[in-house]
């Protein structure tokens, strides 16, 4: 069994998650994270590339194949840490997408969308996290993380000085770049967590959604869009998760904590 805290990053061979790998690596503390992708293939790979490119770090890391649409495919990932490690310290739900231009485009029809959506950016999360809770609580210092969205809040969805809360023009139908069953799905994510808290409380579980900030990842499909847009390098959100897997915000569990405070729900 490993004695460094072993981390678990689902969706980690690409994006946000894959910069929170290197976060993690060029940290001086010691982990074994455990790098987790649809494809094992991928996650293999991309587990080799990091590993590489920090070759004095004092963490390892293990690729892991998990699909969290895919029951059987969790619990196969559940077994392998059960067996290998035997508990998991921090949990990083990070696998999640955003689906809703695919019905702009014509690829997806709306109700498969809203369904993708929930499915994977909550639903697989809930489940994925229900399946680990037990190696969870073998940890001596148990941390779950949700990764949220900025644009998951309902208390700052009236801001208008932010583009996609802007209301367009009369008459049908409207052409805007509409994410809303991204950010439903996310906003679930946000009630999900507090019940997550709820229920771990009395384990001693330290529980936060991460709103890691606007970044230039291939979330819907286009990344060079989302620099044109203003995203900030995915490092900057990477780096904040790991504050958090190190105790920057232990005093904010139970809350959706972003980088200049907890952002209002």
């Amino acid at each position: 069994m490993a004695s460094n805290p072993i981390i678990l990053i689902t969706g980690a061979n690409t994006g946000l998650g894959l910069e929170t790998v290197k976060a993690l690596l060029r940290s001086p503390k010691a982990y074994t994270i455990l790098l987790g992708g649809r494809s094992l293939n991928k996650a293999n790979a991309a587990a080799k590339e990091v590993q590489a490119e920090f070759p004095r770090s004092p963490s390892v890391v293990k690729a892991i194949q998990v699909d969290i649409e895919d029951d059987d495919s969790i619990s196969k990932a559940f077994d392998n840490v059960a067996n290998e490690y035997g508990r998991v310290d921090v949990l990083i739900n990070n696998a999640g997408a955003q689906f809703d231009q695919q019905f702009i485009f014509g690829n997806m029809t709306m109700r498969e969308i809203w369904n993708k959506s929930w499915n994977l950016n909550t639903t697989g999360t809930c489940i994925l996290t229900h399946t680990f809770v037990s190696l969870l609580l073998k940890s001596s210092d148990p941390r779950l993380i949700f990764i949220t969205s900025g644009m998951s809040t309902l208390a700052e969805s009236e801001n208008a000085s932010i583009k996609l809360n802007q209301s367009p023009a009369k008459g049908w139908p409207k052409k805007e770049p509409a994410i809303a069953a991204y950010r439903s799905s996310k906003t679930g994510m946000n009630m999900m967590m507090r019940e997550w808290t709820r229920i771990l409380r009395e384990d001693g579980v330290k529980v936060w959604c991460i709103s890691p900030g606007f970044l230039a990842t291939g979330l819907g499909g286009n990344q060079d869009m989302n620099k044109q847009m203003g995203a900030q390098d995915p490092s900057i959100g990477a780096n904040f998760v790991r504050d958090v897997v190190e105790g920057a915000r232990d005093q904010d569990t139970g809350k959706v904590v972003r980088r200049d405070g907890v952002q209002p729900w």
